[in-house]
């Protein structure tokens, strides 16, 4: 009997191949086996979407290293010293003899691996509605690279032909773009109000429905699929919905996915509250024999402190590295996530961490929320582009419950920043003091996420005090009698406006010279643009005595209803 320690990885993607690898050049002594149902290990899963589209030419490249070298099973065996067996299924594992019983494909036959330790990486899998259609041809799921390649030579050239997919999250949204690509029409369905409606507030939202309108997607939401149609010989022809019927010559379905716990219920192991299964902080499972990381897992969040299911690749290797420091004696912690995403839209880029505002309120916090779209480098320079950076933030604590960034700019640099400071613990308003590399190329001379800071310690002190778009509206919608000031200039409002009785016309410059036009006994909510000057506006109006003044936090940039427009076309 070996006296070296004997790891089996069940999972070959992500959380499996990391945690293999870091063992290995931490005991170097260990025998390693990693089992693959698949042919493919190691890949990009997220690089999935660029395969379709032809940006990555081969599948191959998402299996290399840097360097290029295809992360194979010979390159495992060659240059990792770990023996991988692919095309193999693990059927069940006995615990007490910790011993792990698989069948591999091509030959029938069971085989038995014994272990010291084991570590579960099986992924997840993605969900499958319960529609009548789901099974005809043309309809497909990405997951796999086997997936991707289905999409990538399904029935000839893509060019032209009707695509449906079911789904605006984020493999949706992605897919979106690579389709495009290809010269698709492309329909999107989802049946909740917005595109990444569990990671997107509506202000934000709002404008990446504008891009993905602009660029010519039939975008429908709040409508749920049905019904999936096909021919006498089982193509998909159309799917409908509880508000229409759309031509397809080709489905996605992405709905979501749920983690894989097949093998870990069957082993008895404990799973969570989220479905998933459950971990300590050094990725153990229930038995302090088997580890388990990567999108089968369940990860605590930062925010809230509660369990939560966020599957995602960037978590499942950093699960790999804190499994292998543990079953090789160290005492490496994985605290939480925060639930950070990010993607692009075509020519837009989202990024979320934390809770949505819809969640803050769900949870009962005593928050507020600052909304501020300025560009992203200095404005005199013709390269800049504007975002916009949502925070939601604890009253009480002042600390950041959830941070979202949008726009056609740099919205990551901005996140990571938002993440480090939520990571931390730290306070919101420590931003306004971080030493941020500065250059106009890069940034204004005040970051935007510094500015946010600024905004934030304002309304916390209650300099600042405004209404979100989305409860000026409600005032509207209420029948509230109050002035909607409008403080930009009238070529600006001749350009784009909010269409409303309340609004008033006053540019700044002749505010001070005005206030006999504006009465001391109504409320008044000044905003512009992006609500720099509103929030002037509303400084001047309390200097002069105005009692019930609030600025409209993001302007009109940010006002996700209807505009109009006198400019003729």
């Amino acid at each position: 009997m070996s006296s070296k320690h004997r790891v089996v990885v069940v999972g070959g993607v992500a959380c499996g191949p990391k945690a293999a690898a870091r063992i290995k050049r931490l005991k170097p002594d260990a025998e390693i086996t990693i089992i693959e149902k698949g042919e493919l290990l190691s890949y990009a899963g997220c690089g999935l979407p660029f395969y379709i589209s032809g940006e990555v030419y081969s599948h191959n490249q998402l299996m290399a290293t840097p360097t290029g070298v295809v992360r194979d099973t010979h390159f495992f065996k060659a240059v990792k010293g770990i023996e991988v067996k692919n095309h193999t299924l693990v059927k069940c594992v006995d615990r007490e003899k910790k011993i792990v019983n698989a069948i591999q494909f091509e030959t029938g036959e069971t085989v038995s691996f014994p272990y010291d330790s084991l570590v579960l990486a099986v992924g997840s899998k993605y969900q499958k509605p319960p529609i009548e259609g789901v099974d005809l041809k043309g309809v497909n799921f990405l997951q796999t690279i086997e997936d991707a390649r289905k999409i990538r030579n399904e029935s000839g050239p893509l060019q032209d032909r009707n695509a449906v997919i079911i789904g605006a999250g984020l493999i949706g949204i992605e897919v979106t773009e690579a389709f495009k690509r290809k010269g698709m029409n492309i329909t999107i369905i989802e049946r909740l109000d917005t595109v990444l409606g569990e990671l997107l507030d509506p202000e934000i939202a709002y404008h990446a429905h504008n891009e993905l309108v602009a660029n010519k997607i039939n975008l429908r939401l709040g409508e749920s699929v049905t019904r999936i149609n096909g021919d006498d010989r089982g193509n998909v022809t159309s799917v409908t919905t509880d508000k229409g019927e759309y031509s397809a010559d080709i489905v996605l379905i992405a709905v979501g996915v749920r983690p894989n716990i097949r093998l870990a219920k069957e082993m008895g192991l404990e799973i969570g509250v989220t479905g998933a299964i459950k971990v300590d902080e050094h990725m153990r499972t229930s038995d302090p024999h088997i580890y388990a990381g990567g999108d089968c897992v369940e990860n605590i969040s930062l925010v809230t402190g509660k369990p939560m299911y966020a599957p995602m690749g960037s978590t499942a290797n950093k699960h790999g590295r804190v499994i292998a420091d543990n079953i090789c004696g160290m005492d490496t912690r994985f605290k939480g996530v925060a639930g950070t995403a990010i993607c692009k839209l075509f020519n837009f880029n989202v990024a979320r961490t934390g809770l949505t505002e819809k969640a803050v309120k769900k949870l009962g916090y005593d928050y507020i929320t600052v909304l501020n779209p300025s560009p992203d480098r200095a404005h005199f320079l013709k390269e800049a582009k504007l975002i916009i950076i949502k925070f939601i933030v604890d009253r009480l604590t002042g600390k950041l419950l959830g941070a979202q960034i949008a726009g056609q700019g740099d919205v990551a640099k901005r996140m990571e920043v938002a993440v480090a400071n939520l990571t931390s613990g730290a306070k919101v308003t420590d931003i306004a003091q971080y030493d941020l590399a500065y250059a106009p190329p890069f940034s204004p001379a005040i970051d935007n996420i510094i500015t946010t800071a600024y905004i934030v310690e304002n309304k916390l002190n209650g300099i600042a005090p405004s209404y979100t778009p989305m409860e000026v509206k409600e005032k509207m919608d209420k029948g509230d009698d109050f002035i909607f000031l409008d403080v930009r200039s009238p070529e600006e409002f001749e350009e784009i406006r909010i269409d409303d009785p309340r609004v008033k016309l006053i540019p700044l410059g002749k505010l001070r010279s005005s206030l006999g036009d504006l009465p001391k006994d109504k409320e008044i909510i000044p905003f512009c643009k992006i609500s720099l000057r509103g929030y002037e506006a509303e400084r001047i109006l309390i200097g002069e005595g105005y009692p019930n003044v609030r600025f409209m936090d993001g302007g009109v940039v940010c006002w996700p209803y209807e505009k109009v427009s006198d400019l003729k076309m």
